[in-house]
């Protein structure tokens, strides 16, 4: 150890203690008592000179020193807890707790020494042994900055005596051995890395800069938390280590790292700034700006958000103290949970130099009021006198805070801690040895670890404290909104907490109608991004050689929208809905079909409806004059079938201008095929039977015993029953449906029938084919028969036409979807029929309407 070779130097090991210490401590606050409880606090600043040994390191001065006077406040609550116990009459009752506080001024060779001081001295000191006066120390509570633990813990590990920290402390790096002797107040540090992600994911904060210690402490938080941050979406626009404390004999350093600094707090873009380190961190960045903003000190234009990590505390001292905190206006800090501590805040009020003798007092009281107590020993750099009437209520919070912190209330926590400890051990001693009065000055500090592990309490504010098997203290944390005012005073407001029991993802709590923002957000929500982001309509591109937090917006492709800012990629609406002009939404596709109730299908229906009446005047007139030559003279009976067929055909077509349902897209196919197959049967059935009459009117021939309706008769049945055969196959096996088709129109979805097979589909139309082609060759090579005997001429030229129809029908079938389809067959039905019912019939009413004096025997003979 460093300082024992300071002492061996200087001194001869000897039974008896020194008259004079070799190196001097200046400040301690011991109050006796049978079992004591040692504090290391860090609330002063010296720079120490370098040990040259040239001279007795008692005879070289201190420089004044440079104290955090709110930090006071942590020693005056160690003392009041101490006050606390030992007027209470239920714990460690006739004994009394004393105490021995030093500070750790910032320097390991202080803590180091400062540490021994409260293993081996009371009065004097002499390393590794016990003089004089016994002091039986039991615990130590310290520190604050996590640096000044482990030198302690590095210390005191080997005589196993029990360190309870205050301040944030990775236990790990001490835990050695399964048992250790070190127990933290607050709960464990990682618990706010996932508090800080939910408060930038609650916030929508994507692009941040951090400020950080510029040690191994820093680094290490860096490694924990970036993959965090990049895992949720989170960038960093920078990252600035920050030094622990200026050194400001290297002035030119100072101003580099200053000049470093401020360039990082130029980015207009990174609105929020993570710090983690101590509370001289926050003067460091005090001090940045105030350099940076020199000529607008209160920097009421600086406008960002500060989200700062415990144990950091908001504090000015030295040359700083005129200045104004205004620029942390609005900023959110995670703070150990607390609870006001009754009687607290009197305990302080109450504390005047002439009354209260401790070995702090002094300058933090001449720091707080900038005035001088009467001591001639020590320089003084104030030119006016304190009274010693001061009142404490009047300083800012920066300075100093009458009501406890969160810092305070994990040490006064600690203190109860080990007196609920003591108090359990000295009863379980007592217990187990059956002696009534238990000898307490042989309790040794190790005892305790069984009592501290694991310890359940509640303390005076009715807050329970836990510290579990590792000796982490279990509970959450408080998110504090920092409201400044400009006489340098500040107001925390709570406006949520931490909870790390609490179900995962709901650990945090914020209240946002509670913060304060500062003042150059108008009390808008702060945004902090890399870019603007991208309203919905548009996705995220990634840029090359930047962060991911970074990217342009690109306009959604054809046919995709984004309905959300900033996402990541564009997406197709489902199916029953397209997107809008802007590409931002969907909008529901309307069903249509083809109907009587649109244009195009009140034309079709009304054809059909003229042309069935037509047909039907055709037949009622063919009725009328059914004994007249003409009519008779091509088999009524086919001329009926083909004339009721025919009409069949054109009702047939309204299936399909009706609503697809199960009936009607199970009817309608099926229904035309069959009255087609009827119609074009009988019309094969009326030019056969003209050829076999004029062949059996040649003398000798043998094909008069066809002559007749049975011929007739057989063709149409057997023609159309075979029709019949492929839809009763078609429907029994592969039926058709109604569908919506989703995709043949970008902003209609369409109801129609999914005609189940395309197999017998084609079927059908094809046996349709077959017939109509067999009629026209037989038409055809009939048509030179005598007029008078036949209408071969009239049946091809139809014949002609129905497949002209029908051949122009498929292509037009297969290059249309939708509506347009059952369009194009509907029109096929219609236009095809009417041809046949135009070139067979209508030459023929012509005669019976208009000439009937042609509708004679004799003059059909004659034209023979």
């Amino acid at each position: 150890m460093l300082f024992l070779l300071i002492f061996l130097e200087h001194k001869v090991v000897t039974l008896r203690c020194p008259a004079s210490e070799a190196f001097p401590v200046p400040h301690e606050w011991f109050q006796p008592g049978d079992l004591v409880i040692g504090g290391m606090v860090s609330q002063i600043f010296y720079n120490f000179y370098e040990i040259e040994f040239n001279y007795h390191p008692s005879l070289k001065p201190y420089d004044l020193p440079l104290v955090v006077t709110k930090f006071y406040q942590h020693i005056l609550a160690l003392a009041f807890a101490v006050k606390e116990i030992n007027e209470h009459p239920q714990i460690l009752s006739n004994i009394t707790l004393g105490f021995h506080i030093y500070d750790s001024y910032y320097s390991p060779r202080m803590t180091y020494r400062t540490t021994l001081d409260l293993l081996f001295k009371s009065q004097e000191f002499l390393p590794n042994y016990k003089c004089d006066s016994q002091k039986n120390l039991m615990a130590i509570i310290g520190a604050l900055v996590s640096d000044t633990s482990s030198y302690m813990a590095e210390t005191i590990k080997g005589f196993k005596i029990p360190q309870l920290t205050y301040g944030s402390f990775a236990q790990e790096e001490v835990q050695d051995t399964k048992v250790s002797s070190l127990y933290c107040m607050i709960p464990k540090e990682e618990h706010q890395y996932s508090g800080v992600i939910q408060l930038l994911l609650h916030f929508g904060w994507r692009w941040i800069g951090v400020f950080t210690f510029d040690k191994n402490k820093g680094e290490i938080f860096l490694q924990k938390m970036h993959p965090l941050l990049s895992q949720n979406g989170i960038c960093l626009s920078f990252t600035q280590r920050v030094p622990q404390r200026a050194q400001l004999e290297e002035i030119s350093e100072f101003f580099d790292v200053i000049s470093t600094i401020s360039n990082q707090l130029i980015d207009q873009k990174a609105n929020v700034l993570l710090v983690y380190g101590e509370s001289f961190t926050i003067l460091w960045l005090r001090c940045v700006v105030f350099l940076y903003d020199y000529e607008n000190k209160k920097s009421a234009s600086f406008r960002k958000v500060w989200i700062l990590m415990y144990p950091i505390d908001f504090i000015l001292t030295g040359f700083q103290r005129p200045w104004d905190v205004q620029l942390f206006h609005g900023s959110l800090s995670f703070t150990v949970h607390s609870r006001e501590v009754q009687g607290f805040k009197e305990f302080i009020q109450v504390i005047k130099p002439s009354t209260h003798k401790d070995g702090f007092l002094q300058e933090v009281w001449e720091q707080l009021f900038d005035c001088s107590l009467s001591n001639e020993e020590l320089p003084s750099v104030f030119n006016e006198t304190c009274s010693g009437e001061e009142n404490l209520e009047t300083l800012p919070a920066p300075l100093f805070e009458l009501q406890m912190t969160a810092q305070s209330y994990s040490i006064y926590n600690a203190v109860y801690a080990v007196a609920h400890s003591l108090h359990e051990a000295v009863r379980s001693n007592s217990q187990h040895r059956r002696i009534k009065n238990f000898e307490f000055s042989n309790l040794r500090p190790w005892q305790l670890h069984p009592f501290l592990q694991g310890i359940s309490f509640n303390n005076s504010a009715g807050e329970r404290v836990f510290l579990n098997e590792k000796g982490e203290a279990m509970g959450g944390f408080d998110i504090i909104n920092l409201i400044t005012f400009p006489n340098r005073s500040f107001q925390k407001v709570r406006v949520g907490d931490l909870d790390p029991s609490a179900p995962k993802g709901k650990e945090l709590f914020i209240d946002e109608e509670m913060i304060v923002w500062h003042p150059a957000f108008n009390q808008v929500l702060p945004i902090s991004l890399c870019n603007d982001p991208c309203s919905p309509g548009y996705w995220k591109k990634g840029v090359e050689e930047k962060e991911f937090c970074c990217y342009d917006c690109v306009p959604c492709p054809e046919g995709k929208i984004s309905n959300q800012n900033d996402m990541d990629d564009c997406f197709v609406c489902s199916e029953d809905h397209y997107p809008n002009k802007e590409k931002n939404g969907c909008i529901l596709k309307m069903m249509v079909f083809l109907s009587f109730e649109e244009i195009l299908g009140n034309c079709l229906a009304l054809t059909a409806v003229s042309c069935f009446f037509l047909t039907s005047w055709v037949l009622g007139t063919f009725i009328k004059h059914r004994d007249t030559p003409i009519v008779k003279a091509n088999n009524r009976s086919l001329t009926y079938t083909l004339l009721i067929s025919l009409q069949l055909c054109f009702l047939s077509s309204l299936f399909f201008l009706s609503q697809p349902s199960k009936v009607t897209c199970l009817l309608r196919q099926p229904t035309f095929g069959i009255t087609f197959s009827v119609a074009i049967s009988s019309v094969l059935a009326k030019t056969i039977t003209v050829v076999v009459a004029f062949m059996a009117s040649k003398p000798g021939s043998q094909m008069r015993k066809w002559v007749g309706k049975r011929l007739a008769f057989c063709t149409v049945l057997f023609c159309s029953l075979f029709q019949v055969c492929i839809c009763i196959l078609w429907l029994s096996t592969y039926p058709p449906f109604s569908e919506l088709d989703m995709h043949s129109e970008l902003q209609q979805m369409i109801l129609q029938c999914n005609e189940g097979s395309a197999f017998f589909f084609y079927c059908v139309l094809g046996y349709m084919g077959v017939l109509a082609i067999a009629s026209f060759v037989v038409a055809f090579l009939a048509r030179k028969l005598p007029d008078s005997f036949n209408e071969a001429k009239f049946i091809t030229f139809s014949m002609l036409a129905f497949c002209s129809v029908w051949v122009s029908f498929f292509p037009a079938y297969l290059s249309t979807k939708g509506k347009a389809m059952v369009a194009v067959e509907v029109f096929s039905i219609l236009s095809s029929s009417a041809t046949l019912l135009g070139c067979i019939f209508l030459p023929k009413c012509y005669i019976i309407v208009f000439r009937p004096e042609l509708n004679q025997r004799e003059q059909l003979i004659k034209r023979t």
